[in-house]
């Protein structure tokens, strides 16, 4: 995932209260009573260059990047795949109230992702080549047990007619894709790294809904079987998406930082809160 998916989001409001000194209260206690000025100030302190950063770069990407809607929520639901059930879990962890939080810092990131693309550069054979070792999405279950004689055992039951979510709940050592009936989801191109070499090339091998012959892996024998499969579209129809995957996987810290300093030159930022003067501030390579 990129850094600055799961970057620490800033509620966009903290640049957002008035910053004139207003005495307005915000909450009254026999104690004394808490204003606007100093709520602000408090905010300021602790978030204001974070904050200020992020609102600053919105407003100047989004005068020449444009994300969609439809780019946006691929992404989201690119995420939501990858994290699975950890998916709310992992929004919690880094700080973002709800989807809607993640969407508007994911949406600064991604316009950050464009500007930095400028700069990079790729091959036609590039793109061939990642187009020849692209995976289509494929629903994948299996069951996994420990030698060959169980997994032929498997196999039969299954043959036989055996459904195979009870099979994978009675005999697979998986014990984690078990309790789902052997399901591990959604491998493609993004994941697909993470699974055994052999696992892949079988699955990826099999027409929907047939079960495979025991395939020896790393880790035991596999009986897998793909439930849904999209099929892999022509050269000419994903290079734009290739073309874009390709460079991203090439986008480094330091292009995106280049590209955010060029663009707030150009966009003529200037601070003028004293306190915050250096909330803007980018070191790149160049400057070393």
């Amino acid at each position: 995932m990129k850094k600055w998916i799961l970057a620490l989001s800033i509620a966009g409001g903290v640049l957002a209260l008035s910053a004139c000194g207003s005495s307005e209260k915000i909450a009254e206690s026999k104690a004394g009573n808490v204003t606007q000025e100093e709520l602000y100030n408090a905010m300021k302190d602790k978030y204001g260059e974070q904050a200020l950063q992020q609102l600053v770069y919105e407003k100047v990407l989004s005068k020449k990047y444009k994300i969609t809607d439809e780019e946006l929520n691929k992404k989201i639901d690119q995420l939501k795949e990858d994290l699975g059930e950890n998916f709310e879990l992992t929004l919690q962890q880094y700080g973002y109230k709800n989807e809607e939080d993640l969407k508007k810092m994911m949406k600064v990131g991604m316009m950050q992702e464009k500007a930095a693309m400028k700069d990079i550069k790729v091959t036609e054979k590039e793109l061939k080549e990642y187009y020849e070792n692209y995976k289509p999405a494929i629903k994948v279950r299996h069951i996994l047990v420990a030698d060959e004689a169980t997994a032929n055992e498997v196999k039969k039951k299954l043959d036989g007619g055996s459904k195979f979510d009870e099979v994978a709940k009675e005999y697979s050592t998986d014990t984690a894709s078990a309790q789902n009936g052997g399901e591990l989801g959604t491998i493609n191109n993004q994941n697909a790294a993470q699974y055994d070499e052999d696992f892949i090339k079988a699955a990826y091998a099999l027409k929907v809904n047939e079960v495979s012959a025991p395939v020896k892996t790393q880790f035991g024998y596999h009986i897998i079987q793909v439930t849904d499969k999209k099929e892999k579209e022509s050269y000419d129809k994903m290079k734009e998406e290739i073309e874009y995957e390709v460079k991203s996987s090439k986008i480094t810290n330091d292009d995106i930082n280049k590209a955010m300093k060029r663009e707030l030159k150009d966009a003529g930022v200037k601070i003028k809160d004293k306190d915050l003067k250096d909330a803007l501030e980018i070191e790149t390579s160049d400057d070393k």
